[in-house]
């Protein structure tokens, strides 16, 4: 009988790397488990891996499962790894095979409906991962993997900004709103979905902030500015997480759910804010000269394009 492991062995120096290098063919097995690793090697990938004969049979998802019946995702069909990776993480050493980090992002046990040389037909029971998926073999050496169940999140929203409208005093009833500073920048929507975004195509520097996001799903809203002579963005509302639109959710819920992301990085950030305080942000906001500030009415939904629960004040 071949040994399933031997291109895995091939390799992989014991040695060198942490993983799992098991010296003897697998022996025959008849479980039902499955491992998704969330894998920071090259470019941000998930591997899927489902038990089968003693071994577990892989794939790369470059942008994890789809949660969308009408979207299919890229899966790279790999080498057969051993079952001691059903619990493997950890740190894959630079320059050896799949280096970078690991860590376990799923497990549990799946049911199959079908599996042959071009077509794995699978239902997941994980903790994260559930539903009935198709692999299937397309032209050449290629795999694709579909959701055969109902979407298990909302539809991204696709919407222009929302936008301030001009007065030149702050509103009176002060506390019902947050106070935040006018940076003068570019007004950008940044999709993160699969670790990627759109965005990065004409800013690079954002690939890091996506894939800081590993599978978790997000539309941001900021601006880019420039501030001591580098770009920067600058974040002030989340209009989507993990799933789910806010777009209906008052300001203060969105605020909140941006500010417990914990995004933070050299060239990006969550704006400070403040409710309730006009005059002090205004005053420093001419200190700095900045153009203004912006008041948020902290029960306002996410309206696209002019709205008058955002306001422009001039400093």
């Amino acid at each position: 009988m071949p040994d399933k492991l031997e291109r895995y062995r091939s390799r992989r120096d014991a040695t060198r790397t942490p993983e799992p290098v098991p010296p003897e063919p697998p022996a025959p097995g008849d479980g039902d488990a499955f491992v998704i690793q969330e894998h920071h090697a090259r470019s941000l990938h998930w591997d899927l891996r489902l038990e089968r004969d003693g071994v577990l049979v892989s794939w790369a998802v470059p942008k994890g499962l789809p949660a969308d019946p009408q979207t299919n995702h890229l899966a790279v069909h790999t080498e057969d790894h051993p079952m001691e990776y059903l619990t493997f993480h950890g740190e894959i050493p630079q320059g050896e095979y799949g280096g970078g980090t690991m860590t376990v992002w799923d497990t549990g046990t799946y049911e199959t409906e079908k599996w042959s040389d071009r077509e794995v037909k699978v239902v997941l029971r994980g903790t994260r991962a559930s539903g009935r998926f198709v692999l299937f073999r397309t032209r050449g050496k290629n795999w694709m993997i579909h959701r055969m169940d109902e979407a298990v999140r909302d539809p991204f929203p696709t919407l222009d900004p929302m936008l301030p409208t001009e007065r030149a005093r702050p509103p009176r009833d002060a506390a019902a709103y947050a106070f935040e500073f006018a940076w003068g920048g570019r007004r950008l929507l940044v999709p993160v979905d699969g670790g990627r975004t759109d965005a990065a195509r004409e800013h690079p520097w954002l690939r890091a902030l996506a894939q800081s996001f590993g599978s978790r799903s997000a539309v941001l809203d900021g601006e880019v500015a420039t501030l001591g002579g580098a770009e920067i963005l600058v974040l002030y509302d989340l209009l989507y997480d993990d799933g789910h639109a806010l777009l209906d959710r008052p300001y203060a819920e969105r605020r909140a759910a941006l500010e417990a992301l914990e995004v933070s990085g050299s060239r990006w950030q969550v704006a400070p804010s403040w409710p309730g305080e006009a005059g002090p942000v205004r005053q420093a906001a001419r200190e700095q000269g900045l153009p203004g500030v912006v008041a948020k009415r902290l029960d306002s939904p996410y309206e696209a394009g002019p709205s008058t629960s955002w306001l422009f004040i001039p400093s």
